[in-house]
C-alpha cells in the first residue's frame, strides 16, 4: 500500500466502521494465508481453502480501495481549497 493510503486508514478507520472491518479481515486473511504458506504439504482441502480465502482477501481489498477512493477524492477536494 502506498503511504498515503496508510495515513488514510489511520485517520478514517477510527470513525468509518466499514473500513475497520475490513481492514480487520484483510489482516485476519493474510494471517491465515501465512500459516498455509509455512506448510510444507497442503491437503486438497486446504489448497481449496487457501483459494478461498485468497479470493475473499482480494474482495475485501477491492472495496477498500472503493472507501479510499472516496476519501482520496475529499482530501484532494480540501487541499484545493485550502
Amino acid at each position: 500500500m502506498e503511504k498515503q493510503d496508510l495515513e488514510l486508514i489511520e485517520k478514517y478507520s477510527l470513525v468509518d466502521e466499514e473500513l475497520r472491518r475490513h481492514i480487520e479481515e484483510h489482516r485476519r486473511y493474510e494471517a491465515i494465508l501465512e500459516n498455509l504458506s509455512k506448510r510444507a504439504y497442503l491437503s486438497p482441502e486446504d489448497e481449496i481453502e487457501e483459494k478461498r480465502v485468497k479470493k475473499l482477501k482480494l474482495k475485501g481489498r477491492d472495496r477498500i480501495e472503493q472507501i479510499l477512493s472516496k476519501y482520496r477524492t475529499s482530501s484532494e477536494q480540501k487541499s484545493a481549497q485550502g
